[in-house]
């Protein structure tokens, strides 16, 4: 395999030094002496991205939203980059999403595609062998319009052909789950996470519908799942938080509202975090002091009361 050093990205790249410095120290990409050909394409990306003026933060923020919905190591090489607005869409699978908002967009571009494509997504039926990427983004888009039946039926086809997509078993998963079938919920997302071990998603909503089945412990253990293969992701921490509360378990909740309140800053439930925190903290104070002799002071026996009458009964 081909290596670059760092004065052959620079020079390739047409970037400083400094540049690259200040994306190494942004957390955008490692620190290394020697490159491979896809990290020149990560850097040539965040490179577009700076020209197009998108903040380091912004883009840092995309990526490890990404890392934790998708699963992905790497977005920026795993997947292609579409700016919205001030934000940040990736695509990948058939379909494009916006990572930190956890939603599917509709691809545009994919829309203008010639009309002979665009009548090929209204009816897949029309075209017979259409590959499961392609069926998946016409699945997306049943379910954009309100069509949960057809998306249905297109996630179905897809497993039907590929039998590893584990993309499918979610969002076939999460129409059950809408559908209130959770049992069938749990079977498809059991699946998804069976045909990609390393797909985040998949534990984080095998721990929703475990935890809607009031299954507590098992719910626990697929968020830490989740959490382990992503010790980024914020809504594992949050869900974790909250079932450990319920356990009565309030150290480890406290340390997922301390892991939540670290990676979402405002907002409410960052302030609903923070309150938690805050509550569990002069809890634990309590009970340490009841805990630890010489902690409190020692009671006193009672004075004994006397009874003085008022002024105005002398």
């Amino acid at each position: 395999m081909t290596s670059y050093s760092r004065q052959d990205v620079l020079r390739i790249l047409q970037i400083s030094s400094r540049q690259l410095q200040g994306w190494e120290r942004a957390g955008l990409i490692g620190a290394q002496q020697t490159y491979s050909f896809q990290d020149l394409r990560q850097l040539r990306t965040l490179r577009l991205l700076r020209d197009d003026d998108v903040p380091a933060a912004s883009i840092r923020h995309s990526i490890l939203a990404m890392k934790a919905v998708a699963g992905m190591s790497n977005p920026l090489a795993e997947a292609s980059v579409v700016r919205t607005g001030s934000r940040l869409a990736f695509r990948c699978q058939g379909a494009m999403v916006d990572p930190i908002r956890r939603q599917l967009l509709f691809d545009f571009e994919r829309l203008d595609q010639p009309p002979a494509a665009q009548l090929a997504l209204a009816n897949h039926r029309q075209i017979p062998g259409r590959s499961p990427h392609d069926l998946f983004f016409a699945a997306v888009q049943a379910e954009e319009s309100g069509e949960k039946h057809r998306a249905i039926a297109l996630y179905r086809e897809i497993l039907a052909q590929s039998p590893a997509y584990a993309p499918a078993y979610i969002n076939l998963g999460t129409l059950h789950f809408h559908l209130r079938e959770y049992a069938r919920a749990e079977e498809l997302y059991r699946k998804a996470t069976v045909a990609d071990p390393t797909y985040v998603l998949a534990f984080f909503d095998l721990g929703n519908v475990l935890d809607e089945l009031g299954r507590l412990d098992e719910s626990i253990a697929a968020y830490q799942q989740a959490v382990a293969l992503a010790p980024r992701y914020a809504d594992a921490h949050y869900n974790l938080a909250l079932a450990f509360e319920r356990k009565g378990e309030r150290r480890a909740a406290l340390r997922h509202w301390q892991a939540y309140s670290r990676l979402d800053k405002s907002g409410p439930w960052a302030d609903h975090a923070r309150s938690q925190i805050h509550k569990l903290l002069e809890r634990e104070k309590l009970a340490v002091a009841w805990r630890t002799p010489g902690l409190l002071p020692r009671s006193t026996p009672a004075t004994p009361l006397t009874l003085v009458r008022s002024q105005t009964e002398l």
